[in-house]
């Protein structure tokens, strides 16, 4: 499992959570928290694409 598949797995436990909840705050403080995980899922992603990226191209350049 990547850094990225637990981030949003976290997400979409918060997003549960936020529908179980019967309080207002409990809500909002879930639905906050599902945002966050899901904005970390996204920049993990975005960073083991231009991981591969990089190691593609060095790999190229080795290989000239």
């Amino acid at each position: 499992m990547s850094t990225a598949d637990h981030y949003s797995e976290q997400a979409a436990r918060a997003l549960r959570d936020a529908e179980a909840a019967s309080l207002d705050n409990v809500r909002e403080r879930c639905l906050r928290s599902a945002a966050a995980w899901a904005d970390m899922a996204a920049r993990a992603e975005r960073t083991a694409r231009m991981r591969a990226e990089t190691e593609a191209k060095k790999a190229a350049a080795a290989v000239s």
